[in-house]
């Protein structure tokens, strides 16, 4: 299901700026402790990317088409 609406999409994206600075806090208090889990950091980090390809693709939906 894709949405089309710019206002769906705009919050839709900033639901996932959230996600992916919520990520960002736990990535960071992850590494700092001392007995962290390799794997686990690993796998929000992966998310974190997977986050970050969903944010450029919905804003590059926003920007208008020029040649139109």
């Amino acid at each position: 299901m894709q949405v089309q609406d710019p206002a769906e999409l705009n919050k839709r994206l900033s639901e996932l700026k959230v996600e992916h600075r919520d990520l960002d806090a736990a990535i960071d208090h992850l590494a700092a402790s001392i007995g962290r889990d390799e794997l686990q950091l690993t796998r929000l980090k992966k998310r974190k990317l997977l986050l970050k390809d969903t944010i450029s693709r919905i804003e590059s939906r926003l920007i208008p088409d020029l040649d139109a």
